[in-house]
């Protein structure tokens, strides 16, 4: 574990609408920016490359008009996902190397190990020298987004070992699902990560108090969208700014530890925030409440994760073996 303090930064950006390529590239930049300041571990937003579905966010009448421009919207993400590993897991890695720091990025990834017809709503973490130490599948995609994302597996639910310490998290809506949350929490996650769409106070309070009830810090990064930003072409940019105004989505990145607020909330702006962890402080949050560990009861309460992978194909190629199924 690396000494105390930390530098983290959670960027607060805006993707180039669905063009793969020009999002790669400011990806790129914002991470050896926030290298060149300091920063050790860098967080990016849930599906920045190659941006947000933003269509859903305006909730789809099922018009004739609008199935069929969904239809040509998903057909645009396909061709901009990412396929894991691959040429963007280079680029990416390469930026984490030079930027010598950690970095956790959102991104749609077509499921390349299967049809490579279908998308999954997934994080991509990196170590300081450029290596993908692993990926999460969001496990369940909210309301309209199930309409784009299919269904990650247990097997991507992880905390991961790294010399600033042990780092894990979980997608938007995913960190209202307890029992992965108390996952996290008995894995010792120490640095959690919740790349987002969300951006209510709500959702601040949630992250304030998941750094509270795990004990541990809260990196919170979402995208931050001005109805500017989604080209003219696409008719379900008018009926989306009339319903959620200029601001698509503000933003409210925010980096927050069991005692509070460290940095942000960003709003209305692209902004890196920038604050210093103190693992070492940990320990006397949970002195008094340790969700995993005095508090947590198991001869009452268990928890059971199950991690096996679920591909499409099991190729068995052993003729003692069980058939494929």
């Amino acid at each position: 574990m690396a000494a105390s303090p930390i530098k983290v930064a959670s960027v607060q950006a805006t993707p180039v609408f669905l063009d793969r390529e020009a999002t790669v590239e400011k990806a790129c930049t914002l991470i050896l920016e926030a290298g060149r300041q300091g920063a050790q571990l860098v967080v990016l937003p849930e599906a920045f490359i190659p941006s947000f579905p933003l269509w859903l966010a305006g909730g789809l009448t099922g018009s004739v008009s609008e199935a069929k421009e969904s239809a040509q919207l998903y057909g645009e993400l396909l061709a901009n996902a990412v396929d894991v590993p691959g040429p963007v897991t280079e680029i990416l890695g390469g930026a984490a190397r030079d930027a010598h720091a950690l970095l956790v990025v959102g991104i749609s990834e077509r499921n390349s190990d299967a049809s490579g017809a279908s998308l999954y709503n997934t994080v991509l973490y990196f170590d300081d020298e450029g290596k993908l130490m692993g990926k999460h599948r969001k496990l369940v995609p909210t309301m309209g987004e199930r309409l784009v994302w299919a269904q990650g597996d247990g097997s991507t639910l992880q905390a991961f070992d790294t010399p600033l310490g042990k780092l894990g998290g979980l997608i938007c809506w995913e960190n209202y699902m307890p029992l992965a949350r108390f996952a996290l929490y008995a894995w010792g996650t120490q640095i959690y990560v919740a790349p987002t769409w969300g951006s209510s106070k709500s959702w601040i309070e949630s992250m304030n108090h998941i750094a509270f009830e795990g004990g541990c810090y809260v990196v919170s990064c979402c995208e931050v969208v001005h109805s500017n930003d989604i080209p003219d072409k696409y008719a379900f940019k008018k009926p989306l700014t009339e319903l959620r105004g200029e601001w698509i989505n503000v933003g409210n990145s925010v980096i927050t530890s069991p005692l509070g607020v460290l940095a942000g909330p960003a709003e209305c702006k692209e902004e890196t925030l920038y604050a210093e962890l103190d693992l070492a402080k940990l320990a006397l949050t949970k002195a008094l409440l340790d969700a995993a560990g005095h508090y947590a009861r198991p001869d009452v309460f268990q928890l059971t994760v199950n991690r096996t992978p679920r591909p499409m194909v099991r190729s068995v190629l052993d003729a003692d073996e069980e058939p494929a199924k």
